[in-house]
């Protein structure tokens, strides 16, 4: 029995030509079988390439043809291009090909759109088979213990799509890392394709779709100087920048969360992740979003749910402005009702202005400690929340606040990573550029984003300092 291998650029005529006449002595000889391979034009030559080298042939046109040894084994017999075809099929067969140059072009162009279509249907079928890989940074830490639970539940990133869960921290961490991989195991969520503990950072990130990265530095007790914080973030951060161009996918997406620096953490892997899309990368806000609607609730004796529309402005986890010029009240008891849909402008319901002014600005400061001294739950809720809304859109007219590398929308200073308002819708994210500020609120965002350039500069100052290709713990 003859077996031919017929492989070509798509879109060649000379392909086109040799696949017709295959398929025409294949349909008329009973021992003779050929096995077609097309690659996209863009990827032909290395492709070509690598099989000649792995065969050791010598061959540099499209199509190339060879004949494999299927009694003998070992590696093919190779025939050679379109003219080698032809003068072995009429040597051996009896038979040639007359295809005329236009009916080559012709089916050449149907081929390649064939081509791009099978690419695709595979591509479809890859996402319904392959999880989502999920990294997430300081698994050790009390949210990510609460946040596992949330991602594998299917409510985050839809009941149909799996996900698999890798969890990077240092070796002092690994019996914790260990023990948090099993009981996840144990709890056999339907959508959990995997669940694996990492403590060797050169190997993180390895085909991630999804990186979480949380506090690296909290349980580093010598750390204390806000200089020394700031150099210790900024070399984790080059460190996972670089990691990340290496090993993840091209279109990854990096939250910045946690509890310190996380407009910082975004801020420095887009600085050192060039390749990286600055469009992929953001610090959560929602925390602080969700803890001051509570504190409006409980004034206004409401459901939180109630509360619509603050906005975070600034460092999310610094100096931040929490704005309610924009925040709305839904299903408020009051004299005034409406459809499900009706709302009141927050502020012309609080009618102590000393509360907003005084009371609520010393209550940040209370926020402030609940956020940061939160079990976990609150920012694993934020976390997820952020994450539902990127992958399946925000709900239609709501503000979310989160932390993006600005290009001077509201007037703020480009290249900071800074809070503000956007919406989410088909996988991305948008400004919510048509808001309207005050100047009161102009004057705070120039304030912070000012104190936003002084830690960047400390981080560029810092950093620099440090060896670039030196050695890093996670």
């Amino acid at each position: 029995m003859a077996k031919l291998v017929l492989a070509g650029r798509a879109n060649c005529p000379y392909y086109a030509k040799a696949e017709l006449l295959a398929d025409y002595l294949q349909a008329n000889l009973p021992d003779f079988r050929v096995h077609k391979i097309t690659q996209h034009p863009d990827k032909w030559e290395q492709w070509l390439h690598d099989i000649c080298e792995t065969n050791g042939w010598e061959h540099k046109r499209s199509p190339i043809i060879w004949r494999e040894l299927l009694d003998r084994g070992g590696k093919g017999l190779l025939l050679g291009g379109v003219n080698d075809f032809l003068e072995y099929a009429q040597r051996y067969y009896g038979i040639t090909s007359m295809m005329l140059s236009e009916e080559m072009l012709d089916i050449a162009e149907e081929n390649l759109q064939a081509h791009i279509e099978t690419e695709k249907e595979e591509e479809e079928i890859r996402n319904l088979i392959n999880p989502l890989q999920i990294w997430i940074t300081s698994a050790s830490a009390p949210i990510c213990y609460q946040l596992i639970p949330l991602l594998a539940n299917g409510e985050v990133f839809g009941m149909t799509t799996e996900i698999s869960i890798h969890l990077l921290d240092t070796d002092q961490f690994k019996e914790v890392l260990c023990g948090i991989v099993m009981e996840v195991e144990d709890m056999a969520f339907p959508l959990l394709r995997h669940i694996s503990e990492h403590t060797e950072i050169d190997k993180a990130f390895l085909q991630a779709d999804i990186i979480i990265v949380l506090d690296d530095i909290l349980l580093i007790r010598e750390v204390q100087s806000l200089e020394k914080y700031i150099r210790k973030v900024s070399h984790i951060c080059q460190v996972y920048a670089r990691l990340i161009e290496k090993n993840a996918k091209r279109e990854v997406r990096v939250i910045s969360a946690g509890k310190t620096f996380v407009n910082l953490k975004a801020m420095m892997i887009i600085t050192y992740g060039p390749s990286i899309k600055p469009e992929n990368v953001i610090a959560v806000a929602t925390s602080w979003e969700s803890a001051a609607k509570a504190t409006l609730a409980r004034k206004l004796n409401m459901n939180t749910a109630g509360v619509k529309d603050v906005i975070v402005w600034g460092n999310i986890t610094g100096c931040h402005y929490i704005d309610l010029s924009h925040a709305k009240l839904y299903r408020y008891n009051c004299a005034i009702w409406g459809p499900a849909d009706f709302s009141h402008p927050l502020l012309n319901l609080i009618y102590d202005s000393k509360w907003i002014h005084s009371e609520f600005l010393s209550a940040q400061s209370s926020l402030s400690s609940r956020v940061c001294h939160c079990a976990g739950m609150l920012s694993a809720h934020a976390v997820a929340t952020v994450l539902r809304y990127w992958f399946h859109g925000s709900p239609p007219g709501e503000i979310v606040s989160v932390g993006i590398l600005s290009k001077g929308q509201f007037g703020i200073t480009e290249g900071i990573v800074f809070s503000m308002p956007v919406r989410f819708q088909n996988g991305s994210w948008e400004v919510m550029t048509e808001l309207e500020i005050n100047e009161t609120t102009q004057e705070l965002l120039g304030r912070l984003a000012y104190d936003l350039i002084q830690e960047k500069l400390i981080a560029l100052k810092e950093i620099k300092e440090m060896h670039p290709y030196g050695a890093a713990k996670v």
